[in-house]
């Protein structure tokens, strides 16, 4: 498992529980804090123009009805999800992945971007984020790790963009799990904590695959996981968790 040179810590959302979730805000308040690679969730607007955005629905983000698939790219860029999370953060809209992505190689910051179709829409989630950052040139494009809990998403952003790294979302470890991240030749297996055990850890490294897990906001879990070996920690609170992020490089 060597070659591995991603961060212990990623900031989930962006900005974690700082900034509103999948904002270019919350990528510049991660980049502050000190964070070196952050997550962000990737959706497809109506007419195919790939956003950050986690839910379908915009009511959570940006208490207003709609959902994702039926607006246009225009709409959604319109759409102030600052000002729904805290008045300060007041004008920050929805923004594409191009900018985010041009925002991360800016601020050095390495992107885990998780493929977050709606439903009907997964193959060609994949095959459109492939095919944005293969049309990026390299010296562009920052550290990327692609991720979903869709197969179809996976297999259709490697028909793309082949030989990106990519990691399977599952919510917990099964052996089908590990199984469908070998066929797909994915790099981790990236898990829920809840339920999380050591052997579940060993049973991926021992299979030659990384794991990283989601949601940790606690030193006390962190340093659990450190000692179990994984890989990646996926935080809301990566204030919290820096300093463990320093003294553990890369696993």
């Amino acid at each position: 498992m060597s070659g591995w040179s991603w961060p212990l810590l990623l900031a989930h959302r962006c900005g974690g529980a700082h900034a509103p979730e999948n904002t270019l805000a919350g990528l510049s308040l991660a980049a502050r804090l000190g964070c070196r690679a952050v997550e962000f969730d990737v959706m497809l607007s109506r007419d195919k123009i790939p956003v950050l955005i986690h839910d379908e629905a915009l009511m959570r983000t940006a208490g207003l009805p709609g959902v994702v698939p039926d607006l246009s790219a225009a709409q959604l860029l319109a759409t102030d999800v600052g000002r729904h999370f805290h008045p300060a953060f007041s004008g920050e809209m929805i923004p594409t992945l191009e900018l985010a992505l041009a925002a991360c190689h800016q601020l050095g910051l390495a992107a885990n971007v998780e493929i977050k179709p709606a439903a009907g829409f997964e193959a060609e989630t994949g095959h459109v984020v492939g095919a944005l950052l293969e049309a990026l040139p390299e010296d562009a494009r920052p550290e990327v790790l692609l991720s979903s809990f869709s197969i179809e998403a996976l297999q259709a952003v490697e028909q793309q963009v082949p030989g990106l790294p990519r990691a399977v979302l599952v919510e917990g470890y099964s052996p089908e799990a590990l199984a469908a991240a070998h066929q797909l030749g994915c790099v981790s297996v990236n898990m829920g904590l809840s339920g999380l055990e050591a052997a579940h850890v060993q049973a991926v490294q021992s299979s030659g695959l990384r794991v990283m897990v989601y949601t940790v906001n606690t030193q006390e879990a962190a340093r659990r996981l450190v000692e179990w070996g994984v890989s990646g920690l996926f935080s809301d609170r990566p204030d919290l968790l820096l300093a463990l992020d320093a003294e553990v490089p890369f696993r």
